[in-house]
């Protein structure tokens, strides 16, 4: 399975809050940042998913641009979906993933803090 394929599975898995697959494709080892913070291994990562479903109808990843790097993938994508208050979630994001045996190693994701606070506010209230 080529790099974006990977990627792309990971981010269907986690849309669908697939955790069995999700844990498939995630190395041992693996760990995730979010701009630059604490790093969060796959328990972390699938309780946080799940968190962020309770509070985002109709949660989806949509203006998917994905690329293969020589030791990864580069992924452009716009989180969306209604906060329960209905106000619309529309976040933007950069994931850069290094990818090693067809599994996700390590993820770096980078999103617009300012779109990202009702989401934040919705999740700090649960």
């Amino acid at each position: 399975m080529d790099n974006v394929a990977v990627a792309r599975r990971l981010f269907d898995a986690l849309a669908v809050e697939d955790d069995a697959a999700v844990r498939a494709l995630c190395a041992p080892r693996f760990s995730l940042h979010q701009n630059g913070g604490p790093a969060m291994d796959v328990a972390l990562l699938l309780r946080f998913n799940r968190q962020v479903h309770a509070v985002v109808n109709e949660f989806r990843y949509e203006a998917v641009v994905c690329a293969a790097t020589p030791s990864g993938f580069v992924e452009e994508h716009v989180v969306r979906g209604t906060l329960a208050d209905g106000t619309p979630l529309q976040l933007f994001a950069c994931v850069v993933g290094e990818i090693a045996a067809g599994q996700v190693v390590l993820v770096r994701e980078y999103v617009d803090t300012a779109a990202a606070a009702p989401l934040l506010a919705a999740l700090a209230r649960r």
